[in-house]
């Protein structure tokens, strides 16, 4: 973990040295919303995930009736269709799981403003760009996606690191 400390220390540099500060009245707004927007976004991303993991079994399921149908009738000529339900997508199926698991996970520490809650957080927002580099390798990502998380976690982390003395140092 000591690396991570590292890389959290220098986040923490470049975010409240580099970066404009927030106010303060912005400031308390966040740490007070905060535990429900995570609630709620840790929920939201664990249904869509069940919703794509849904349709990706219907697809392969879909693919698989639709490749024995033609082969069927195609005289004796084989063919295969692919579904495009690659490894990538079902490991960033997984990873998005784990970002909603965190960020339901922070609602209590974030509500009582502990830092166990902020860390959580702050792990959900690594996760979500470690979701956007697997999807980018995908057929259903690609660079756009790539860009897109990296803006989301940066926006995420800046905030974050903006109210982080708020949240009180467990042992």
């Amino acid at each position: 973990m000591t690396k991570l400390h590292k890389f959290e220390r220098k986040l923490d540099k470049i975010f409240n040295e580099d970066f404009p500060s927030l106010p303060s009245k912005t400031k308390k707004l966040i740490v007070k919303y905060l535990p429900l927007i995570s609630l709620i976004g840790g929920l939201l991303t664990l249904w869509a995930d069940w919703d794509l993991w849904r349709w990706g079994h219907l697809v392969a399921a879909s693919t698989t009736y639709i490749t024995n149908l033609a082969n069927l009738y195609n005289g004796g000529k084989i063919i295969q269709a692919t579904n495009q339900m690659s490894f990538g997508i079902w490991l960033g199926l997984l990873i998005l799981a784990i970002e909603g698991i965190l960020f339901i996970a922070a609602y209590l520490g974030l509500k009582n403003q502990k830092e166990g809650g902020w860390n959580l957080v702050f792990y959900g927002a690594l996760v979500n760009l470690a979701y956007g580099v697997v999807i980018a390798f995908t057929s259903y990502g690609g660079f756009g996606s790539l860009i897109w998380s990296i803006i989301i976690t940066i926006l995420v982390l800046y905030v974050l690191f903006q109210i982080r003395s708020a949240y009180k140092k467990t042992k």
